[in-house]
């Protein structure tokens, strides 16, 4: 029970930090926040680790935790590592993908295409999350697995804040269904180059996701 009141408190201090309530540098006190939402210390610090994870915060020995925004060069480093580990894993899953997989991976976009039907950005995240952790279970290498799903945390607020651009959604979902169709004929390059496009956050994405942290931050 804690474990999941820690998941929500986690949820939504990332709302909270990314709609700029709690500004870049500003410290998380433990007791303040536990007051707030009324529980123990022990689901807060679990949140706050979760959040540590990601980046959103920083935790400073004898000193606290710390909202940390990262720079645009940073993030966009990132996304490029994220979009070449995941291009990866589907390359290898082509030829190692189980049918039961793909027929999962079948299910987790009709969940995903019911989301975009109703707007339900959250819904379609989750989604998403289980989409993407198939497919890294799917490459059959369980380093690129660990390394994928480390930096998918990092990155968790990031790829959620960048579904809520104006018809991102149903793009999203088009991409993956390109995916699922690569995976399905064998074809790894096709498969790596449609999560490549899919992950990377260039151009017009990434333009709305640094405006979005710079509306955050103001």
């Amino acid at each position: 029970m804690d474990r999941k009141r820690a998941d929500l408190i986690a949820d939504e201090l990332e709302g909270l930090i990314l709609e700029g309530t709690y500004k870049d540098g500003a410290r998380l006190d433990e007791v303040q926040l536990a007051e707030r939402f009324e529980v123990s210390r022990t689901p807060v610090r679990e949140a706050l680790q979760r959040l540590s994870q990601s980046g959103l915060v920083e935790q400073i020995p004898r000193r606290g935790v710390f909202v940390r925004q990262p720079g645009p060069v940073e993030l966009l480093e990132m996304f490029e590592v994220m979009a070449e580990l995941e291009a990866v894993c589907a390359r290898l899953a082509a030829s190692r993908i189980s049918d039961q997989a793909l027929s999962d991976l079948h299910a987790a976009n009709a969940r995903c295409d019911e989301a975009v039907a109703a707007q339900d950005t959250d819904g379609y995240y989750l989604e998403n999350e289980r989409f993407h952790a198939i497919l890294y279970r799917q490459s059959g290498n369980g380093f690129l697995e660990q390394e994928c799903l480390r930096l998918y945390r990092r990155l968790q607020p990031f790829r959620r804040m960048q579904l809520r651009a104006r018809g991102r959604l149903p793009q999203s979902m088009s991409e993956h269904k390109s995916i699922v169709t690569a995976l399905e004929k064998g074809d790894g390059e096709a498969a790596a180059a449609a999560i490549r496009g899919h992950v990377a956050v260039q151009g017009e994405k990434f333009h709305h996701l640094m405006a979005s942290l710079k509306h955050a931050a103001e």
